[in-house]
């Protein structure tokens, strides 16, 4: 057997795989990254959460994400279709805060610092390389991949990290994949400059707006820009038969509580269509590999938990492994350790989700009421809190409790989420591109 090159292989080089690079390699672990695509690529989850801000401090990005001059975003504005004003979460108010921002972000360019940090810190990164074939052994891996231009290469490794998102290749090697078939949803999105935003910190927040059948989603990205999108079950947006463009332009022209902001506002990409996209793997380790990032499951982008959970991921897989390399006998209870983790953590959005797609939740979202401190739990959920403190899980449990009552006994307003105000004279006929 040839000498083992590399001590860990990462698939994916998004923000799951670029973690996990950037602390090996500090480790001294000899790293390599191998990407498929070729960096900056536009993708979607350009929203991050507080939760996030301690991973950044350890990678030491703070200082490049304030050169890029990424939006620092200080909460989250919830909203009915039926009425013109939500109700705003700052993340300073949430539950033992322990940051008042995180930050929101061109993806592109976040990835893309990322990948670099982790390549300036001693990972090998080779972009436009794919995986196309792997195996396993008691004392290895071997990949077999295919850059651009280049023969194909036997890749030679101790241990793999599959971050390579969706289509996760170790998910469909072992044939992992596994669907919520209640979440079956497709997201239309798009790019807009021109979109009028409040003045001072409200103008950083996201802001999302729940319908009858669908919901949107505002993200601002700078002063100019700001990406908009609607979520819909995938059996409806077919049913329309309408392109992507028609059908997310007639969609938020339909919002009042939007196209009050939009009077002024262009499309400035083509819209994208993501549909599907909420799964989970029936297992995110095994022996000499471990899931990460989107490659280990997703669940909906309503809260934004997209990026955070592939941070979360490529810490744990980085400091999983460190100890590992140095103690094999420790994988089989490292390994599983992990996945509990990970797993609790992506159950407890998994819960926050359903509850989401329920009218009652919104009903009782956007009627607060300050006692036993739940609004503040609830905050601290939205900025990714979400396996946190026994004082946090308590009172999300009262939470849920109230939006089941709500069923029964509305003790909140009732909420038709659909809109009550017609489009005015002064408001776009449709959301047209930019020449």
């Amino acid at each position: 057997m040839a000498d083992l090159i590399y001590d860990v292989a990462i698939i994916g080089g998004g923000p799951a795989g670029s973690t996990a690079a950037t602390l090996l390699a500090r480790a001294g672990r000899r790293v390599l990254v191998c990407e498929r695509e070729k960096f900056p690529r536009f993708h979607i989850g350009e929203s991050l959460l507080p939760i996030s801000m301690q991973t950044f401090t350890r990678l030491g990005v703070h200082e490049k994400f304030e050169k890029a001059g990424f939006l620092r975003k200080y909460g989250v504005e919830m909203a009915g279709a039926c009425s013109n004003d939500g109700v705003k979460f700052y993340f300073k108010d949430a539950y033992g805060s322990k940051t008042e921002h995180s930050y929101q972000v061109s993806r592109a360019q976040f990835d893309q610092v990322l990948l670099d940090h982790a390549a300036e810190n001693g990972a090998e990164v080779r972009e436009e390389t794919s995986v196309i074939n792997l195996a396993f052994f008691a004392d290895r891996a071997e990949l077999h991949t295919q850059s651009k231009g280049c023969a194909q290469e036997k890749i030679v490794t101790r241990y793999v990290i599959d971050a390579s998102g969706r289509n996760s290749v170790l998910g469909s090697h072992f044939k992992l994949k596994e669907t919520y078939p209640h979440l079956q949803k497709i997201s239309i999105f798009a790019h807009y400059e021109g979109v009028e935003a409040d003045a001072g910190r409200d103008g950083t927040l996201t802001r999302q707006l729940r319908a009858i059948d669908r919901w949107f989603w505002y993200i601002p990205l700078s002063e100019s820009r700001s990406s908009l999108g609607v979520v819909i079950d995938s059996a409806l947006f077919k049913a329309a038969k309408k392109s992507a463009e028609d059908f997310l332009d007639e969609s938020i022209v339909a919002q009042p509580f939007f196209t009050r902001r939009m009077r002024r506002a262009r499309r400035v990409t083509r819209a994208y269509a993501s549909a599907d996209f909420s799964y989970r793997q029936s297992r995110l380790t095994g022996d000499r590999w471990m899931l990460a990032g989107d490659a280990a499951g997703f669940i909906d982008p309503v809260f934004s938990s997209g990026v955070f959970l592939a941070l979360l991921a490529g810490e744990g897989c980085a400091d999983t492994l460190d100890i590992v390399l140095n103690n094999p006998q420790k994988a089989a209870g490292l390994f599983a350790k992990y996945e509990r983790r990970l797993r609790r953590v992506m159950n407890g959005y998994l819960r926050f989700v359903n509850a989401w797609y329920t009218k009652e939740f919104i009903e009782v979202f956007l009627h607060p009421q300050d006692f036993f401190q739940i609004p503040p739990a609830v905050n601290a959920v939205l900025a990714g809190y979400v396996g946190g403190s026994f004082a946090i899980r308590w009172r999300m449990g009262a939470f849920y409790l109230l939006v089941w009552l709500q069923r029964y006994l509305p003790f909140c307003p009732r909420r038709t989420l659909v809109p009550t105000q017609k489009r005015n004279a002064t408001e776009p006929e449709s959301l047209q591109p930019a020449a």
